[in-house]
């Protein structure tokens, strides 16, 4: 048994199976997920678990060279908003660091989501805690 890292066995899985620009989106509960990705459904009760929680355990494990989030979160939710600044600072180059984070408009955020691989839904009730992350390569 694992005994540190995602214990999920479905979503550490999902995470072992993604390559170089693969797409994964880390959503709150309320997003519409398309047909296609794989969604491996973490959602509990409103709230839990929290988007910040689940996308700092995936950032853990994942190389991620790019990341893509709604430009409504800035006045909808500061507190996701503060969180993907810190995450992803926009003077940093895509390298361990930490890349850059785009804004798009919510609709936008939403079509690319049909291209991710996988999605990962968490429990978060506060609006547009939403992200894109584009998988990178550790070398």
């Amino acid at each position: 048994m694992k005994k540190s890292g995602i214990l999920n066995r479905h979503l550490s899985g999902a995470l072992a199976r993604l390559g170089h620009t693969d797409l994964v989106m880390v959503c709150d509960a309320g997003l519409p997920i398309p047909e296609g990705p794989l969604v491996v459904d973490l959602a509990f009760r409103a709230g839990v678990p929290a988007f910040a929680e689940v996308l700092e355990g995936i950032l853990d494990e994942l190389e991620v060279e790019g990341a893509v989030a709604a430009t409504e979160v800035r006045e909808a939710n500061p507190a996701a908003s503060a969180l993907l600044d810190r995450l992803f600072p926009a003077s940093a180059p895509p390298a361990p660091g930490g890349p850059g984070l785009e804004l798009v408009p919510h609709e936008e955020l939403k079509t690319r989501t049909r291209q991710a691989r996988l999605v990962v839904r968490t429990g978060e009730a506060r609006p547009f805690a939403n992200v894109l992350l584009r998988c990178g390569v550790p070398f």
